[in-house]
């Protein structure tokens, strides 16, 4: 997958199952199933960190889930996005652009809810320290967030 990094994605943001917030504490937004059709075929489910933006608004730290989410045991492959920013409302309808710029690990299923909950907050500190280098710094200023093709 590293040889097809960064992928950059866009979409609107759809309503998804409302877990993320709820149950996880973790809200994440949600493309159509049209956007992770898009994805390449070399795609590999699983956790991925990089650069997100809403709408024209500043570019934060994100990590993203793409596939069935074991544990929930989705139907539909998914792309769910954790944008690393507090945002005051709900931002369904608004345009998202990621830049997924490294893999952290493969999808997996949990005994638990409190099991998912503590890898996520893993895969959120990782993505923290990996989003610190320069060269997924780099990335933050990537063409696909100043309304130019990438």
């Amino acid at each position: 997958m590293a040889s097809h990094l960064p992928l950059f994605l866009e979409g609107e943001v759809i309503k998804g199952f409302g877990r993320g917030s709820k149950d996880l504490g973790c809200p994440t937004a949600n493309y159509s199933l049209e956007v992770v059709k898009s994805l390449p075929k070399e795609t590999v489910p699983g956790v991925y960190y990089g650069w997100a933006q809403v709408d024209a608004g500043p570019v934060h730290k994100m990590v993203a889930n793409i596939g069935w989410c074991p544990f929930y045991q989705n139907k539909e492959m998914s792309v769910e996005t954790h944008v690393m920013h507090k945002f005051d409302n709900d931002f369904y309808g608004s345009n998202l652009k990621i830049c997924l710029i490294g893999y952290l690990r493969g999808e997996m299923n949990f005994n638990s809810l409190d099991d998912l909950i503590k890898q996520i907050e893993r895969d959120i500190n990782s993505a923290e320290q990996k989003l610190e280098e320069t060269d997924a710094q780099l990335l933050k200023s990537a063409n696909i967030f100043v309304g130019k093709a990438s």
